[in-house]
């Protein structure tokens, strides 16, 4: 096991991120980043450092020994779970599926934010005198295409929550994965993230953009309320079509993170996750659809999500820093 891997195996055995080690260390995240990727090497005090940090001798950290000693001293704030072993056989399957059911999953979610557009449309279009149905009838109809989209939806989650179940133990699990494989997903990340940076932006772009379409509808909608359903629905496709791209890209980002440990999936922020995760998300979801059915303001409602991840990223952080 040459030095590289030992600092990957030592830090996740500690339960920290490469933010976390550098931290420690007074380095950058990058310098971090590059010796474990054995793009450069530390300096000897730096070693020094990550042996009384670590407990264990620099000799083992300098040799190419193949075990790992008895720790001198744990590491004061050490991870005691036992890890989940990890091959590179089942890394690579992991990230496979993955790169699989990103498309099918944003699928799901674009199906979800479009679903309301037939609703609105119709709504509109019977109002303004354009479709000869009652009330009644272009809302029944409206709502069928919309239940028939979210059970497209749902039914696509389900069959590709199915094929990744027993993948469930890296979301949850601390991980010890096997030589090599570290390497070989830093790697990747690396050669795609100039691409993965440029979806994310683009999303964003066009999610900011969708509010276009409703400055035109107050200046030029006038009495006529199927040019207020046309313009809700242009705001809708064009969020749509910005979330697609970022929850394509986001699942295969989210598998490398989930194989090194780090970002959102760092064995601190997996507890809590366990503890917390399942109950935060339930509650928002029964409040978006609480919040839509009541109001009928599909146009409106989606920001909840949004709003609901950047909290779950902010109860995240604040539950790692009561738990250190």
């Amino acid at each position: 096991m040459i030095l590289a891997d030992k600092i990957i195996d030592l830090r996740k055995k500690a339960g920290w991120s490469q933010e976390e080690l550098a931290d420690k260390l007074g380095v950058s995240r990058q310098s971090v980043s590059k010796w474990e990727g054995a793009q450069s090497i530390p300096d000897m005090n730096k070693i020094l450092q990550l042996s009384e940090l670590f407990g264990v001798s620099t000799d083992y950290l300098l040799k190419d020994s193949l075990e790992a000693p008895e720790p001198l001293a744990a590491p004061e704030d050490a991870d005691s779970e036992g890890a989940t072993f990890v091959s590179m056989e089942e890394a690579n399957a992991f990230i496979s599926y993955k790169m699989e059911s990103a498309p099918r999953i944003a699928l799901g979610v674009l199906l979800c934010i479009l679903s309301p557009i037939a609703l609105l449309l119709l709504g509109g279009a019977q109002e303004s005198g354009r479709l000869p149905l009652t009330e009644l009838q272009a809302g029944m109809l409206g709502l069928i295409v919309l239940l028939l989209m979210v059970a497209g939806a749902v039914l696509l989650f389900v069959l590709t929550g199915m094929k990744g179940s027993k993948y469930e133990y890296l979301e949850k699990d601390a991980l010890d994965t096997a030589y090599g494989v570290s390497g070989m997903v830093r790697e990747r990340m690396q050669r795609e993230e100039n691409d993965h940076t440029r979806r994310i932006a683009i999303g964003v772009v066009l999610c900011v953009l969708a509010a276009i379409p409703l400055f035109a509808l107050i200046l030029w909608q006038g009495e006529d309320d199927m040019y207020g359903a046309l313009g809700v629905a242009a705001i809708l496709t064009l969020v749509a079509i910005g979330v697609y791209g970022i929850v394509k890209t986001c699942i295969p980002w989210g598998a490398y993170q989930m194989l090194l440990e780090e970002g959102d999936y760092t064995r601190v922020a997996k507890r809590s996750n366990r503890k917390y995760g399942g109950i935060y998300w339930g509650i928002v979801t029964a409040a978006y659809l609480a919040v839509s059915f009541l109001t009928y303001r599909w146009d409106m409602t989606w920001i909840i999500w949004p709003v609901a991840g950047v909290l779950y990223g902010a109860m995240v952080e604040i539950l790692k820093l009561k738990e250190k």
